[in-house]
């Protein structure tokens, strides 16, 4: 018995014997007409084409709804009071199960039926999107108005200074602490923290048992093409999720349970929420569409008549007995040849558990000591950190600091940010092959694009501006003294601690937690153009007793949005010019029997040293910027205000510290690559025996070879 895909020799001939059962079962119990679809279904789900067709849109639908967390991320931190690292905790969690199972799935992934087991991922897949919309239905109403004892009665006299309210004021908030509250807060998150780490075991055998299926049994030179259409059908999967985040979040989050009232809020309002939930919803029912066809795909699919005459022919042409023996092999096999390519993918299969495990620590450090792996491999490290803590926490940083909506800022990262990403992953891989780079073009490509993307860096910790005046809590020195009077003025109103419905004062830029803590008695609603604006009136701590208008106080940096995210786009595209070059490193910097598995160690330490970290790291230097915390039940919950420059400083700070960890790691890429250019030179003139071996090992001579990848 002779090294097979499957388990055992009689594998390959299994799915036709149940499906020549099945056939037989339809023949059976239908007439004529169940001829028509017997004869269509082995037409259809034996394409190829059709498989990649299906495995795009799959793609597409998964990263769509894996990267619609971080579309709404701050909404969820507003709706169920969560702070910036705990809620980096819960984007992280997506690669805890897919890291957990990535190394079995590789073992086992020639042993099973992959587009069964493909349709079985995609299908927890979407069950785990339908588990995180269940906090939204168990959860009570959004209040948005805590002093008030229902939602009709919101942004009416609560929020007003009204000395009778003083002795029943802390009542809502101790009544609201008890141990039920608590525990359906802590159920609430726990629930979506399982939904993500469910999402990434789903998604564990979608890439790669998709990926190996269609270059296993698509023609050899059809299988570029065919990936290359895969990648590119699924790169477009995040800017969809930030896309349907911008849609989604201009509705309120209780849209299907809207008070009888309505709500006076907008989308510029701090203290709206949009409906979050309703984008899980939609992309858990795209990927379980996308899933469906999963379960009629053969375990193994027959070769294309037109690429089995290819091979023969190029056989023919090309030489001895044994090539036409493996030939006649491979057709009966398909995908053995592949196997004798790699000795790795050869001997997996063979291995016992026991044997693998033994095998992978010895193979794993002789891969980490080659230096140009682990430094490539170190920059790809820096460059994700740099990319997920961007992608997580991009869209509230916008928020904050240039005072615009969830909605908007959602639009210009999935129009602007994204696509820009895409445009420099292709221009790398163009410049790659066009261009026929070697090992050290290769590096200096790298080098090149990771310098630009920090010098593109610096100017955005000067786009930006200081946080506003906020009475209580940021006092600037060229502020008017009458405002020190606060909180002596709001004293006799006995405002509530934990009420946040914030006021503006037009004539000085300075903006109060509540009405109440302004001093305001009264309120007015006038009607403009569009809508209505409400004023509140006779303000004891406003110079002038002037009105304040209903919400925050707008940035007087907003119109630096639009330069500011063309500069983090532009540098997005540098950034992803590196991707393919380095990726070229990496199998270049390897021996041949290794390349697969230090693809797969490549992979394993991105996920652990970057996707996995860098959320929590970014929202815990968030949570250090928080000048006023929201508390709930005594702990603090969601930040309310930031110091803007801090913030700035901060988040862009942690960007350039990994951007140049990146351009530090090609530095020395490069430099051990001349090393080995000049060390290959010295040796070519002695003309030693194993100079082949060594050329192969080193690479810088090895340019027709690299061109053709």
């Amino acid at each position: 018995m002779g090294p097979r895909i499957g388990p055992a020799g009689e594998g390959p001939q299994m799915p036709d014997k149940d499906s020549k059962a099945t056939m037989d079962t339809e023949d059976t119990y239908g007439s004529k007409a169940s001829s028509e679809p017997r004869n269509l279904r082995p037409r259809v789900f034996h394409s190829i084409k059709f498989f990649v067709l299906c495995h795009s849109l799959l793609q597409l639908a998964q990263l769509m709804i894996s990267g619609y967390l971080k579309s709404s991320i701050s909404t969820v931190e507003k709706r169920f009071g969560l702070s910036s690292q705990t809620s980096g905790l819960l984007a992280a969690f997506n690669e805890v199960g897919n890291t957990a199972l990535i190394v079995f799935v590789s073992y086992f992934g020639s042993r099973v039926h992959r587009p069964r087991m493909i349709g079985c991922g995609a299908v927890l897949v979407a069950l785990a999107g339908l588990l995180m919309t269940l906090p939204h239905f168990i959860s009570e109403p959004y209040r948005y108005d805590h002093s008030s004892p229902e939602d009709m009665s919101q942004d009416s006299e609560a929020s007003l200074c009204l000395p009778m309210t003083s002795a029943p004021a802390p009542t809502p908030s101790n009544g609201s602490c008890s141990s039920y509250t608590e525990a359906q807060h802590l159920s609430v998150v726990g629930i979506m923290f399982i939904a993500q780490t469910l999402l990434g075991v789903g998604g564990v055998p979608i890439q790669p048992f998709g990926i190996s299926y269609i270059d296993d049994f698509a023609h050899h030179s059809n299988s570029p093409l065919y990936l290359g259409i895969l990648f590119a059908v699924t790169m477009m999967g995040p800017g969809m999720a930030y896309g349907l985040g911008s849609l989604m979040l201009r509705l309120y989050v209780d849209i299907d349970r809207m008070p009888e009232g309505g709500i006076n809020l907008t989308s510029k309002d701090p203290r709206w929420v949009g409906a979050w939930w309703l984008g899980f919803l939609i992309s858990a029912g795209m990927v379980a569409l996308a899933a469906s066809p999963y379960f009629f795909f053969p375990r193994e699919m027959p070769k294309e008549t037109h690429e089995l005459r290819c091979r023969r022919k190029v056989l023919a042409d090309a030489a001895s007995p044994v090539s036409k023996g493996e030939n006649s092999r491979s057709e009966q096999n398909p995908g053995e040849s592949l196997k004798k390519q790699d000795g790795l993918i050869q001997i997996a299969p063979n291995l016992s558990v026991i044997k693998f495990i033994k095998v992978f620590p010895r193979v794993l450090l002789r891969t980490l000591r080659h230096p140009i792996f682990l430094l490539v491999v170190l920059s790809q490290v820096c460059m994700s950190c740099m990319v997920a803590g961007m992608a997580t926490f991009l869209p509230k940083f916008l928020e904050r600091q240039f005072s615009i909506t969830a909605s908007y800022a959602n639009l210009l990262i999935g129009g602007l940010t994204i696509p820009s990403a895409i445009v420099g992953i292709v221009v790398g891989g163009v410049l790659v092959k066009r261009l026929h780079l070697g090992p050290m073009r290769c590096g200096a490509l790298c080098l090149l694009g990771s310098l630009l993307c920090l010098l593109f860096n610096l100017p955005l910790f000067f786009i930006g501006c200081s946080t506003h005046q906020i009475a209580g809590i940021i006092h600037q020195p060229s502020t008017q003294p009458g405002l020190e009077l606060f909180p002596g003025c709001a004293e006799p109103c006995s405002c509530p601690s934990d009420d946040f419905n914030p006021v503006c004062d037009p004539s000085t830029r300075v903006e109060y937690i509540t009405p109440c803590h302004a001093g305001c008695t009264s309120q007015v609603a006038q009607e403009g153009l569009n809508k209505s604006q409400v004023l509140y009136t006779n303000c004891s701590c406003v110079s002038g007793r002037g009105p304040v208008l209903a919400g925050s106080c707008d940035s007087a940096c907003s119109h630096l949005v639009l330069p500011f995210i063309l500069l983090v786009s532009l540098g997005a595209a540098l950034a992803s010019l590196t991707h393919t070059p380095s990726f070229m490193l990496i199998l270049r910097g390897v021996k041949k029997e290794d390349k697969t598995l230090a693809v797969g160690i490549q992979f394993m330490l991105l996920r652990v040293l970057a996707w996995m970290p860098s959320p929590v790291i970014h929202g815990s230097a968030i949570d250090t910027t928080c000048v006023h915390w929201a508390l709930s039940c005594g702990r603090r919950a969601v930040c309310r205000y930031y110091d803007h420059d801090l913030l700035r400083n901060r988040f862009i700070g942690l960007q350039f510290f990994f951007k140049t960890g990146s351009l530090v790691c090609f530095a020395l890429v490069l430099a051990i690559l001349r090393q080995q250019s000049k060390e290959a030179g010295h040796k070519s003139t002695t003309s030693s025996p194993g100079l082949e071996q060594q050329r192969l090992m080193s690479g810088p001579k090895k340019q027709p070879e690299d061109s053709s990848v």
